[in-house]
């Protein structure tokens, strides 16, 4: 599909109910979604989308990679495709992307629904911010995400670590650094605090923190789940499939 910036890639299947669109976190791409993809398909139409310099989407003409940038990717697609009113569901950096996309269209979300958000990167000191985008930016950036990954992988079956990671080592490195560095400036309490919709955020033992979005705004509902890393569709995919099925069923 032609974006603003370049062709995006989508995932894109099922039929009837309210469309449900999925968007993946840093690094991560279309089939990080198989599962939830695989299980709504049976009813619906679901549709999964890689960013803009990520999986088999080209990166941007403009080097553009904010938030809402890739905000913008999700409306290139949903205008695409004709979606006029639909559920978003993202993973991580998906989550800030989603929670931009809703926060600027509140009346095209039908739902939104938050895996483990990425918490808010304002909250980082500047110096530890600068350095580790400094750092990105040398050719040690692979072994250095890596390493900064490593706790929220511990968790996982080997084979999802090595899933993650090898997503990792596919995405080019201003791909990964324009991610990670998106997050260093995005504010989500705004665009939160904008959709008043539906919404659950489902989150790790690492979105404990602060900078968590259920923190910064209390009234956004959450869930807990427990045992998984970061990657929650990866490590416990019934989990993440049932708690979406009680999400959409009360959705109109």
């Amino acid at each position: 599909m032609v974006g603003s910036q370049g062709m995006l890639n989508v995932d894109d299947g099922g039929e009837g109910g309210l469309p449900v669109v999925f968007v993946h976190s840093s690094a991560g791409n279309t089939t990080h979604w198989s599962a939830q993809l695989a299980q709504l398909r049976k009813r619906r139409r679901a549709v999964a989308l890689d960013l803009r310099g990520h999986g088999k989407s080209a990166p941007p003409r403009d080097g553009g990679f904010s938030v809402e940038d890739f905000a913008q990717d999700v409306g290139c697609v949903v205008e695409g495709l004709g979606l006029q009113r639909f559920v978003l569901v993202g993973h991580s950096l998906g989550g800030a992307v989603c929670v931009a996309y809703a926060g600027a269209h509140p009346e095209r979300v039908a739902g939104l629904f938050l895996l483990d958000p990425a918490s808010d990167g304002r909250m980082i000191p500047e110096e530890q911010a600068q350095g580790f985008m400094a750092v990105l930016a040398t050719e040690a950036w692979s072994a250095v995400v890596e390493e900064a990954w490593a706790p929220m992988l511990a968790p996982s079956r080997p084979e999802v670590r090595e899933r993650v990671l090898a997503g990792l080592r596919a995405t080019s490195q201003a791909g990964v650094r324009g991610g990670l560095g998106a997050l260093l400036t995005f504010d989500p309490v705004a665009p939160l605090r904008a959709y008043q919709g539906p919404r659950l955020s489902v989150v790790t033992a690492f979105n404990d923190e602060p900078g968590a979005y259920h923190r910064l705004v209390p009234e956004l509902p959450h869930k807990a789940v427990e045992g998984t890393g970061h990657w929650v569709q990866l490590d416990a995919p019934d989990t993440v499939n049932a708690m979406l099925d009680g999400f959409l069923a009360g959705l109109r």
